[in-house]
């Protein structure tokens, strides 16, 4: 019989960071032989064999009820908390869960916690970094980063492993023809595509200014294309306000929403924008080099990770650098990326990878 592995997370199923990567570990477990279940407070997406909703895991959603979560997560052989022990965005449920998973790791269960985010990290939950995340006897933490593995290194934790997100280099791309003519863009449009949902650290007005002083240096140049800023939105903890001022008052034209699918949205660009001030990871990095696009990025901390393994990247300062590309595309450039990003970052690698990191911890099944 194969063992259980169950993941826990606030919701799953998704396109933000932390579902899309619990999917790609979900797809790596099976590959090392476990029966994969999800338990979530939301789920996006279609249904899978083994969900199990539970509304009062999700950010808004009723109190907490440990002995109902104790019961969804019984017979599991693993147990993996997808960030919600890590950001404790609703504290009373990342308790709730500490204490089923402190349970389970009691009956000689096997717990990880993996970390895309940590308290100290956001501003607004640094009262809580005493308390999470919590400290569970023999329990793996896994970091996506290795900042946040040093980090947790010097607060004493134990057990502490990084394990970077992968991608399929080798994926289909979305279809650019088709989606620019749903959103309306003419074929002679520079597209600058912003991924990303509106928060304050995806910091849009970043992007917003990056359009328009792109849009500037090519009047004089290419003065027959039409720069636009594409964000995808949408707008979430308390920003729409924000969101609103910011492009009403942008000067080129803005388009808000979603393509039919990721890869949609990236074959539909002509440029990926990252203006983010802080992230785990960064999905949209390493999918601007799969689908091909040059990306435009400020330098938040951990990229510094992903570009000591080659890569390189316009930064939101060189206006005129990427105005040069766009007069001139580096297709050669693009190729070389890919090459790169596969050797450290494959998809395909990240079975082996938790598997390696599983045995160093002595697990075995």
């Amino acid at each position: 019989m194969s063992p259980i592995a169950t993941v826990v997370s606030y919701r799953l199923g998704g396109t933000d960071g932390v579902a899309v990567e619990a999917r790609k570990w979900s797809g790596a477990l099976q590959a090392l032989g476990f029966e994969v279940r999800r338990v979530a407070g939301e789920f996006d997406g279609p249904a899978e064999p083994g969900d199990t909703m539970l509304p009062f895991l999700a950010i808004d959603g009723p109190p907490p009820d440990a002995a109902e979560l104790r019961r969804a997560v019984s017979g599991s052989d693993l147990l993996i908390a997808e960030n919600i022990c890590s950001l404790p965005l609703r504290a009373e449920v990342s308790r709730a869960v500490a204490e089923v998973l402190a349970d389970h790791a009691a009956a000689g269960g096997r717990v990880v916690l993996r970390h895309h985010d940590l308290p100290w990290q956001r501003r607004h939950l640094r009262d809580l970094a005493d308390e999470f995340p919590p400290r569970i006897a023999d329990a793996l933490h896994v970091t996506i980063n290795l900042r946040s593995r040093r980090e947790l290194i010097a607060r004493r934790f134990e057990r502490v492993a990084t394990v970077q997100n992968h991608f399929d280099f080798d994926a289909a791309p979305g279809d650019r023809e088709a989606t620019r003519t749903l959103l309306g863009f003419a074929e002679n449009d520079i597209v600058l595509f912003q991924p990303a949902r509106a928060i304050e650290r995806k910091n849009v007005p970043g992007g917003v200014r990056f359009a328009t002083a792109l849009a500037r240096r090519l009047e004089r140049v290419m003065p027959d294309r039409t720069v636009r800023y594409w964000l995808s939105g949408p707008a979430e903890d308390g920003y729409g306000p924000t969101l609103d001022r910011v492009l009403e008052r942008c000067p080129v034209p803005v388009t808000l929403g979603r393509g039919p699918s990721p890869a949609d949205g990236y074959a539909a660009c002509d440029v990926v924008l990252f203006p983010s001030t802080w992230e785990g990871f960064g999905n949209p990095v390493m999918e601007s080099i799969w689908a091909r696009k040059p990306l435009v990025v400020f330098p938040y901390p951990v990229l510094a990770e992903i570009v000591a393994c080659g890569l390189e990247f316009f930064s939101t300062d060189e206006v005129d650098e990427v105005a040069r590309f766009l007069g001139r595309p580096d297709a050669a450039y693009l190729e070389r990326q890919v090459r790169r990003a596969r050797l450290n970052f494959s998809l395909a690698d990240l079975p082996g990878a938790i598997g390696s990191v599983f045995a160093e911890a002595g697990w075995s099944w």
